[in-house]
């Protein structure tokens, strides 16, 4: 995943480190599209129109994912791998110049059939799941912890997260939101009591090009990077797969509409544009 990850516990099992490995190499194994062998990759590769047998974990990430784009009015895509290895944020790696205009996103490009445990895509389309499937990384090692018995701990995996329980002090996992370079703001600091946060922003990755900052997040409707002043936008849910595939949607919305669709979605959002603070309905009730 390019990132490290960090567990604190309550009386963790000897092996509880082993557990939380062992989590996230299945989603690299699975979703990782800088793994030529990962499960993910080999789907890329087969011939478009046709279903392929992928594991369900990859199935149930999909799933989501998709649910996501329908939700969203098509701000999150996971088809658009072609599109951000051609702008130099994939296995590939930077690229010197702009891609070909004509390497546009596709549309409805990835089809699932959980019973079946089969995906498909369309000509054009390709899985990337960077967007999403860190946040169910959190949620894979979480569970596994829980079923060996941990019931009290805080997951960090590239700073999305996730605290269940409480603290041996009876606090929750208090963490602090990171605020995106030149806001002078004071960051928020939230309790992580069965929740997990996550924060998307295009400060920590993007790419230049001629001179010229591109952002890492593309806008699925214009195949282009996101230019819409949104700098930071992060998510309380009770999965981190869901907040951190929705902290992504909001941030290729665009502050207005993204404020709206967490409203309309019931989500705890806080968006950090053009040096202003947006808070959705069920963040502001929850500093109640």
């Amino acid at each position: 995943m390019g990132t490290d990850w960090s567990l604190q516990a309550v009386a963790p099992p000897r092996d509880a480190a082993a557990i939380v490995q062992r989590a996230l190499d299945l989603v690299v194994a699975q979703m990782s599209q800088w793994e030529p062998d990962s499960d993910l990759s080999r789907f890329n590769r087969a011939p478009a129109g046709t279903w392929q047998a992928v594991p369900p974990e990859l199935v149930q990430v999909v799933e989501a994912a998709l649910a996501i784009a329908d939700a969203s009015g098509g701000a999150f895509d996971p088809g658009l791998g072609r599109l951000t290895e051609a702008w130099g944020f994939g296995s590939a790696g930077p690229v010197a110049a702009r891609p070909d205009p004509s390497i546009a996103a596709p549309r409805g490009g990835i089809a699932f059939d959980r019973q079946a445990g089969k995906l498909r895509r369309e000509e054009g389309a390709s899985l990337d799941l960077s967007g999403i499937a860190k946040g169910y990384g959190v949620d894979l090692a979480a569970e596994r912890l829980r079923d060996a018995g941990v019931r009290h701990f805080l997951i960090d995996v590239g700073g999305e997260l996730r605290g269940e329980g409480i603290r041996p002090d009876g606090h929750p996992w208090w963490v602090d939101v990171e605020p995106p370079p030149g806001w002078n703001g004071l960051p928020w600091r939230i309790a992580l009591h069965d929740l997990s946060v996550a924060t998307s922003g295009d400060y920590r990755r993007g790419l230049e090009i001629e001179g010229r900052r591109y952002s890492h997040s593309f806008d699925p409707r214009t195949g282009l990077p996101i230019r819409n002043g949104i700098t930071s936008a992060t998510v309380i849910h009770r999965n981190c797969m869901m907040a951190d595939g929705w902290a992504t949607a909001l941030t290729v919305a665009g502050p207005a509409a993204a404020l709206d669709m967490a409203d309309a979605h019931g989500l705890a959002a806080c968006l950090i544009a053009d040096e202003r603070e947006y808070m959705s309905r069920a963040w502001r009730a929850m500093l109640d």
